[in-house]
C-alpha cells in the first residue's frame, strides 16, 4: 500500500499544530485540563505522522540529505540532540522538587503532620492507608519508605489530599 501525501501531509501538519500549541502552553506554565495529557500521548501520532509524510515524499527526502546544507542542518539537529543527554559540567541534574521532597521525608512525622495540617492519629492512618507501618511519631517517611522518592512522593500525595 502507497502512503498518500493528500492524507499523510495533513495528518503530519494537524498533529504538528497540537503538539506544537499545546507545548507553549506547557512551556509558559498556561496549561489547563488535559493539555500536557494531549501532548505526551498524541505526540506519538506527530512521530507516526511525519514517519508517514518522510514515506511519501521520500524522493524529496533524498534530495535533502544529498545537498550539503540538508547534511549540515541534519547534523546539527542530530548533534543538539546527543548533546542534550549531557548535564553541564558533569553535574547530574535533579528535578527542582527533589531537595523539598527530600527535606519533608526526612522530617520527624510530627513535623510532616503539622505542615499536611493533620493531627499526629489523622497522619498515622492514612500512613497506615498507604501501606505503612509508622512506630513512632519520631519516625521520619523516609524511614518508613527507604530512599525511594517515588514512592515518598505518592505517599505524601494522600498525606496531602483535600476530602472531597
Amino acid at each position: 500500500m502507497a502512503v498518500q501525501r493528500e492524507w499523510a501531509t495533513p495528518v503530519a501538519a494537524g498533529a504538528f499544530l497540537l503538539s506544537a500549541v499545546t507545548g507553549v502552553l506547557i512551556f509558559f506554565h498556561i496549561d489547563s485540563g488535559l493539555n500536557k495529557f494531549v501532548h505526551e500521548w498524541l505526540s506519538w501520532v506527530l512521530l507516526g505522522a511525519v514517519a508517514l509524510h518522510l514515506v511519501a515524499n521520500f524522493g524529496g527526502i533524498k534530495r535533502h540529505l544529498v545537498a550539503r546544507r540538508g547534511q549540515v542542518l541534519i547534523g546539527a539537529f542530530a548533534l543538539i540532540l546527543a548533546l542534550s543527554f549531557f548535564s553541564p559540567g558533569g553535574q547530574k541534574s535533579e528535578p527542582p522538587f527533589a531537595p523539598p521532597i527530600r527535606a519533608l521525608s526526612a522530617a520527624p512525622l510530627t513535623t510532616l503532620a503539622q505542615v499536611a495540617r493533620l493531627g499526629p492519629e489523622q497522619l498515622r492512618e492514612r500512613l497506615t492507608t498507604a501501606g505503612l507501618q509508622p512506630t513512632s511519631d519520631q519516625q521520619s517517611l523516609a524511614d518508613l519508605t527507604g530512599p525511594d522518592m517515588r514512592r515518598q512522593v505518592q505517599v505524601m500525595s494522600s498525606l496531602f489530599a483535600v476530602a472531597k
